[in-house]
C-alpha cells in the first residue's frame, strides 16, 4: 500500500489524518492519501507568488520542451509515487481501480494527455491566437502586425478542484505551468493518481518543484482553494455551475448537455449517422461532458431511438480489465441509485419512453458497486423534464422537435453538433450565444480539435488585455 503525501510547493508532507483510496469491487486499499485542513492550504498561499517568479525565470520555449518531455515521462516511464514508484501499467490499473472506468479508457485518456502535452507549443499558439509568448513572459510587446499589447496575469497560480468522474479533464489544465503560471491541485478522492504522475513527471522534466502544490483532501479543502486562489476551475453539477455564475474568479465546469441536431435536410437519411450518434453517446462510458445527451430531430424520431437502443442497450457490465468492457462503475454508496430513481420518475411523465427497457434492468448492483446500462429514452416534446436530462453513464434522449424551434429549444449546450446543409439553420446555429462549441456537419460530439478550445480560453480566463504605452526604455 502506497502512503501519498501533501505535496505543499513540492515539498511532501505526510500528514496524521489519511484517506483510504480503495478498490472500488474487492475493497482492497490500494493507497493512503494525507489529508490537510484549510487553514494550511491558506497559510501556504503566501508562497502563491513564488511559484509564478521561478517559472517566469525559464522561458517559455524551454518550459515547452519540459511539457513535452514530462508527457513522455508521463505516458511511458517509472515515477516516483509518495514512498513507492509507478509503472505506467501499474497507474492504469490503479485508476481503473478506484475510479471504475474500464483500463483500457484510462489507457486513452493517458494517451491523450501525452498527446496534449507533446503538441503544446500548437496549442498556445491557438489559444493565444499567435501571440508571441515571450508578450506573457514581460507583460507587454508588440503583435505581428506591429501593434502594442499588453497582457497583465490575474493570478500567480491557478487553483484546480478536480473530479473523480473522468480522468479526461485534466488536459484543461495542462498548458498553465508553460504560461509560468503554478498549480494548486486539490485531487478527487477516488483520483489521486494523474494530479501526482503529472506533477511527478513535470519535476522529472525540470519544471521547478516550487511551481505545483496539491492538497488531498475533502470539500472543505476545495473551498480553501477557491478562496485562496485569485482564478480557479471548479467541476461539478448544475447547482455548482450556478452557485459560481458571475463570479469572475471562478470558471465552473458542469454537464455539458451536448448535443446532435438533425437538419429536415438530412434526416430522412438518419442511417448514416447511426454511428456518429452511438459513438458520441457511449464512448468512454458517457462520462464526458462532451459525450451526447441529447438528439433532436423533426421526424423519424421514434425510429432513431429504437435504432441506437439496439445498438447500446444489451451492453452488459464486464471486468474493467476486458478489453471490451464498455461501462464504468458507480464507485460512491448510493449514486447510481438515486440517477435510476430520478430517472424512473421522470418517466412517468406523459410523451416519455423508455427505449431500452426491453433489453434488461437498467440499474445492476455488485457487491462493492453499482452499474447503470445504456439508457435511451424518447420524448414528444422538448418541454418534457426528461428532454432536459444528462447523466454520468451512456445515457441520451431523442427529442421530438420543429426545426425552427431546436435553436430556442435546446438550452446551454457545450457541444453541438449540427448535421445540415441549409443556410438559414447553419445561422441561427452559429449566432446562438448559449451554443459553446459548434460542429457543423457529421461529427461527433466527442470528436475534439485541441486547437479549438471550448468553454472559453484559459488565456482569456488568466491574462487581461489591457492598454500600454512608453516613451523610453521599460526595464521590467
Amino acid at each position: 500500500m502506497i502512503q501519498i503525501p501533501v505535496l505543499r510547493w513540492g515539498e511532501p508532507y505526510p500528514s496524521q489524518e489519511k484517506d483510504k483510496v480503495v478498490h472500488f469491487d474487492t475493497g482492497e486499499v490500494l493507497a493512503e492519501v494525507s489529508r490537510v485542513n484549510a487553514a494550511l492550504v491558506e497559510r501556504d498561499m503566501r508562497f502563491a507568488q513564488r511559484a509564478r517568479d521561478v517559472l517566469r525565470e525559464i522561458p517559455i520555449a524551454d518550459l515547452l520542451q519540459m511539457v513535452k518531455k514530462a508527457g513522455e515521462l508521463y505516458a511511458k516511464a517509472e515515477l516516483p509515487l509518495g514512498d513507492g514508484t509507478q509503472t505506467p501499467e501499474q497507474f492504469v490499473r490503479m485508476q481503473s481501480a478506484t475510479t471504475g472506468l474500464p483500463e483500457h479508457m484510462c489507457r486513452f485518456n493517458m494517451e491523450k494527455n501525452n498527446f496534449v502535452l507533446g503538441n503544446m507549443d500548437k496549442i498556445l499558439d491557438s489559444l493565444t491566437r499567435g501571440l508571441d509568448l515571450n508578450i506573457l513572459t514581460r507583460g507587454y510587446g508588440i503583435e505581428a502586425r506591429g501593434v502594442p499589447v499588453s497582457y497583465q496575469c490575474q493570478s500567480p497560480v491557478l487553483g484546480m478542484v478536480l473530479p473523480s468522474n473522468s480522468p479526461g479533464v485534466h488536459t484543461l489544465w495542462l498548458p498553465i505551468i508553460p504560461m509560468q503560471v503554478g498549480l494548486v491541485l486539490k485531487p478527487g478522492p477516488q483520483e489521486p493518481w494523474t494530479p501526482y504522475r503529472m506533477a511527478s513527471a513535470f519535476y522529472q522534466a525540470g519544471v521547478p518543484k516550487q511551481a505545483i502544490a496539491i492538497y488531498p483532501g475533502l470539500g472543505d479543502i476545495g473551498a480553501a482553494v477557491l478562496n485562496s486562489c485569485p482564478r480557479s476551475l471548479i467541476f461539478g453539477g448544475t447547482a455548482t455551475v450556478e452557485q459560481y455564475k458571475g463570479n469572475p474568479r471562478v470558471q465552473a465546469h458542469g454537464p455539458g448537455f451536448s448535443k446532435i441536431l438533425l437538419g429536415d435536410d438530412k434526416v430522412d437519411q438518419w442511417e448514416k449517422y447511426l454511428d456518429i450518434m452511438c459513438d458520441s453517446v457511449y464512448v468512454n462510458s458517457g462520462r464526458g461532458c462532451i459525450n451526447c445527451s441529447g438528439i433532436w430531430a423533426s421526424r423519424h424520431t421514434e425510429k432513431i431511438a429504437e435504432a441506437i437502443a439496439a445498438r447500446i442497450g444489451p451492453v452488459q457490465p464486464l471486468p474493467p480489465e476486458d478489453p471490451k468492457s464498455g461501462l464504468a462503475a458507480f464507485t460512491v454508496p448510493n449514486q447510481a441509485d438515486g440517477v435510476n430513481n430520478d430517472i424512473e420518475a421522470a418517466l412517468k411523465e406523459a410523451g416519455v419512453k423508455d427505449m431500452t427497457a426491453k433489453y434488461g434492468t437498467r440499474l445492476v448492483k455488485k457487491e462493492r458497486c453499482d452499474y447503470l446500462r445504456p439508457t435511451v429514452i424518447h420524448c414528444d416534446s422538448p418541454d418534457v423534464a426528461m428532454a432536459k436530462k444528462e447523466y454520468m453513464f451512456p445515457f441520451c434522449t431523442v427529442v421530438k422537435c420543429p426545426q425552427d424551434k431546436m435553436v430556442e429549444k435546446i438550452g446551454p449546450t457545450l457541444v453541438c453538433s449540427a448535421i445540415t446543409d441549409d443556410k438559414k439553420f447553419q445561422r441561427g446555429l452559429i449566432e446562438a450565444t448559449h451554443i459553446d462549441r459548434l460542429n457543423i456537419g457529421p461529427m461527433p460530439t466527442i470528436k475534439l480539435n485541441w486547437l479549438q478550445p471550448h468553454e472559453g480560453s484559459i488565456v482569456d480566463f488568466l491574462f487581461r488585455a489591457r492598454a500600454f504605452q512608453h516613451e523610453g526604455p521599460v526595464n521590467a
